[in-house]
């Protein structure tokens, strides 16, 4: 009887944990693509939150490639340096020299 218990609560434990689980990943990733959104937004202080955003996640190719579209895009001087300085960091950490897109020269 005590084991048919404990089994009823483990599953239920279980099965709680799963959905916690799948709840987060769709928060995450819900805040990821509002954010992206956000960074072209046509409201500076959203601009500037987005790129905050962008400062914590880890450094990535899209990441880099988002924020070179952006500072081309970007009219104000402070959020285009705030995103220069975030993309110089995100380029260093991934040892990626500025301008490169990574297509092949063509001669």
């Amino acid at each position: 009887m005590n084991s048919r218990k404990f089994l009823h609560t483990l599953g239920f434990a279980l099965l709680f944990a799963a959905i916690f689980a799948a709840l987060g990943t769709f928060l995450v990733h819900d805040q990821t693509q509002r954010s992206r959104r956000n960074l072209f937004s046509p409201h500076a202080l959203r601009r500037l939150a987005a790129l905050r955003y962008l400062g914590r996640v880890p450094a990535s190719v899209d990441a880099v490639l988002l924020l070179r579209d952006f500072i081309a895009w970007e009219r104000r001087p402070m959020l285009r340096r705030r995103a220069a300085a975030l993309l110089a960091r995100m380029e260093d950490g991934l040892d990626i020299s500025p301008g490169v897109s990574g297509q092949p020269e063509v001669a």
